[in-house]
């Protein structure tokens, strides 16, 4: 018996394989049949395309979630138009405040920065990390075994920087070698020219963070980490990585904007939620560096 479908005069006849007999369908009948197939499909299409509809207006209507993220600017200016950005975790955002804040403490110029922070970058994503190949642990990936301090010291960031620091101090002519040739230098790594990718970003967070660039560090927060802590947390931390007590004293610009990015960058974990200096005020909630009535122009960093 044939398994395809043929048509009589009168009749559609159709054969289902593993039927006894052929089944005989009037064609009228299946003409009906097929008209309410087609009003079918047509209903679906036309509610899949509601569906979708309505999809894309709650889309337009709905706020996107906000995440927390840190970006620094390639250039100055507290609204960028265009350019890009590099953007951090706040976590990473805080670590690399700590280097540039540890450098500064330890009378380095910036370009020891910019080393320190490419070769976070490339040991650890800027991340303090509790593991590694063999013994490695923290920013920079140090090896207690190697003499670069205990476990828990290499898993302090600003022990873990300041031993960096004296090592990179120890290279001839460090201060003129390029990035990558003076993080190597101090690491020793396998693979010697892995810090070059990275170097425009550090330059560009160095320059944000050691206030070469005004304004030119910043967080959108979406809330903060953990509990509120103490009283006078921010300014004790602030005194140990910077060497010194440089919030709400007078200051000069460039040691302004260091002091207020260092704040912003920190400001997650201190549950900061304002931090104004020379007339510019930043908040978490809109991630910004604006001109503010509140903010007045003076050589003082205030937080809040």
């Amino acid at each position: 018996m044939p398994s395809s479908l043929w048509r009589t005069s009168d009749y559609d006849v159709g054969y289902r394989p593993g039927a006894d007999a052929p089944r005989v369908v009037s064609r009228r009948a299946g003409q009906r049949r097929r008209r309410r197939r087609r009003a079918l499909g047509t209903a679906v299409v036309v509610l899949a395309a509601v569906i979708a509809f309505s999809a894309v207006m709650a889309s337009r209507h709905s706020p996107a979630p906000v995440v927390s993220e840190c970006s620094a600017i390639p250039y100055g200016g507290a609204a960028p138009s265009g350019g890009g950005t590099y953007q951090l975790d706040p976590d990473q955002a805080q670590n690399a405040a700590i280097i540039a804040a540890v450098a500064q403490k330890m009378g380095l110029p910036d370009h020891a920065v910019t080393v320190a922070l490419a070769t976070a970058m490339q040991e650890s994503r800027l991340s303090d990390l509790p593991y590694g190949d063999l013994d490695s642990v923290g920013l920079f990936q140090q090896r207690p075994s190697q003499g670069w301090g205990s476990r828990p010291q290499l898993l302090d960031p600003q022990y873990a920087t300041s031993a960096f620091y004296g090592r990179l101090v120890q290279v001839p002519g460090w201060e003129t070698l390029p990035v990558t040739v003076a993080a190597q230098d101090v690491q020793h790594s396998a693979a010697p020219t892995a810090y070059a990718p990275w170097e425009s970003m550090a330059r560009t967070l160095a320059a944000a963070l050691t206030g070469e660039t005004p304004a030119g560090f910043s967080c959108h927060l979406a809330g903060f980490a953990g509990t509120v802590p103490a009283p006078g947390a921010l300014t004790s931390a602030a005194a140990s990585e910077m060497g010194s007590q440089l919030i709400g004293v007078p200051v000069m610009v460039k040691t302004g904007w260091r002091v207020a990015s260092w704040a912003v960058a920190h400001s997650w974990q201190y549950h900061l939620s304002r931090v104004t200096f020379d007339g510019w005020m930043w908040t978490p909630g809109s991630g910004k560096w604006v001109h503010s009535a509140k903010a007045a122009p003076t050589s003082t960093v205030g937080v809040a």
